[in-house]
């Protein structure tokens, strides 16, 4: 979830949600949850983390995902418009439409302020789901190596960037690293590879 304030993104007010209630890819499902959360967490704690309620809501999609959308602001019996961001050939916005298919009309200046936002969405949720999947390998991966605890993973992979960087080092770079001697490294790479 981004937002936005008198036109200007609020990185710091950016949330990712895990979803909770939808155990299959449906993402209708996952943002009537999160609009559900996030509104029920402004109405009930408006000084959190979430504050006010929105003015409008961006929806990364069409009608499906406005459609979800409104059933979970409906939940809380207020009104809150919701439009989506319709996309080109490219996945680029290239208009937004209201809860009955209306395209709406902006100027270039919205468009460009709308494509920005879109982006700032994808970011936030890209860098989050690669969190996400990196910290699912390293768990998994590093973790099941004697010797290798938290301190030398966590230098490991701020020497190495990622499991595959530590993956291509030489037994030789692996024990620059404080703590990892050759057996230790030879673990690695033979666990790794």
């Amino acid at each position: 979830m981004c937002v936005a304030v008198d036109g200007v993104i609020k990185k710091n007010l950016s949330r990712r949600f895990k979803i909770k209630t939808v155990f299959t890819q449906d993402d209708p499902r996952c943002m009537e949850e999160v609009v559900t959360r996030r509104i029920k967490h402004s109405i009930e704690n408006s000084n959190g983390g979430f504050g006010d309620l929105p003015d409008v809501i961006f929806a990364d999609g069409g009608i499906t995902q406005i459609r979800a959308i409104k059933r979970a602001i409906e939940k809380y019996n207020i009104t809150i418009p919701v439009f989506g961001m319709v996309k080109d050939d490219r996945h680029r916005s290239k208009e937004l439409i209201d809860d009955e298919r209306n395209v709406i009309k902006l100027t270039d200046e919205q468009m460009n302020f709308i494509t920005n936002f879109q982006d700032e969405v994808h970011n936030t949720a890209i860098e989050y789901n690669r969190r996400l999947r990196e910290k699912a390998v390293t768990k998994s991966a590093l973790d099941e190596i004697e010797g290798i605890g938290d301190k030398k993973k966590q230098e490991l992979l701020r020497q190495f960037g990622s499991i595959e960087g530590i993956k291509k080092a030489s037994i030789e770079e692996l024990t620059k690293i404080k703590g990892i001697n050759e057996k230790i490294a030879k673990k690695i790479k033979e666990f790794l590879d």
